[in-house]
């Protein structure tokens, strides 16, 4: 039996999704956030050192980091190969956009979040002021353009495709879902028509819904 080690309102959420498309059994190991500072408890790290989520364990097989997991679990539970490209170029697309995500597109979202939180508790209030007008120079001069930068991008390449990796539905497509609901949560997509069509889309599918329900209340936090 596969076990996801599940921190609330995470990346983890991946993971049940990619497990529902390709219909395997699996247990939640559930974890939530400290709610003072939305961190993982410390009891991830018995599970992997860093301490941090998802984690999933098959057998004698212990992987974090979302891309990985979910490459391990097409290559070994997708024996149809409905969840990845047989065509040469669409191929290429999905390994491109399961790296995107984390390695491009997460960092300035992440960014967004820490600077957005400066200027409030647990802060102490006498420097909330300056660090609330820093935080909000660096989003305005810098992350919000790298986000609009990224937007338009995303949006232009949906315009063409129906799904990240081609004209099917793939894992790259549940790689991406994570970056552009922290998205909305960091802005709204209503610049980008094709992206909010897509999202719509992928979030209707039987499967995500399914593992809404295993998953618990799921919110990407601004």
């Amino acid at each position: 039996m596969i076990t996801v080690h599940h921190l609330n309102n995470s990346r983890s959420q991946r993971i049940l999704w990619m497990l529902e498309e390709l219909d395997v059994p699996y247990q939640i190991q559930r974890y939530q956030r400290d709610e003072k500072t939305m961190l993982a408890p410390d009891a991830l790290k018995s599970v992997h050192p860093l301490g941090k989520s998802p984690i999933l364990v098959d057998n004698d097989l212990t992987l974090a980091e979302s891309g990985a997991i979910i490459e391990y679990l097409q290559e070994a539970y997708d024996a149809q190969g409905n969840l990845k490209p047989t065509d040469h170029f669409a191929r290429q697309a999905y390994r491109y956009w399961l790296h995107y995500a984390e390695g491009s597109l997460m960092p300035i979202l992440v960014m967004k979040l820490i600077f957005g939180r400066l200027g409030k508790p647990p802060m102490p209030w006498l420097i909330r002021p300056i660090a609330g007008a820093i935080g909000k120079g660096v989003q305005q001069n810098y992350l919000d353009k790298q986000l609009a930068t990224h937007g338009t991008y995303l949006e232009k390449h949906l315009a063409d495709s129906a799904w990240f990796a081609g004209s099917d539905f793939s894992a790259a497509d549940i790689q991406m879902s994570f970056p552009i609901e922290a998205m909305v949560s960091r802005g709204g997509l209503d610049k980008y028509p094709h992206v909010s069509r897509w999202l719509a889309t992928i979030q209707a599918r039987p499967a995500y819904q399914k593992a809404l329900e295993q998953g618990g209340p799921y919110h990407i936090g601004s």
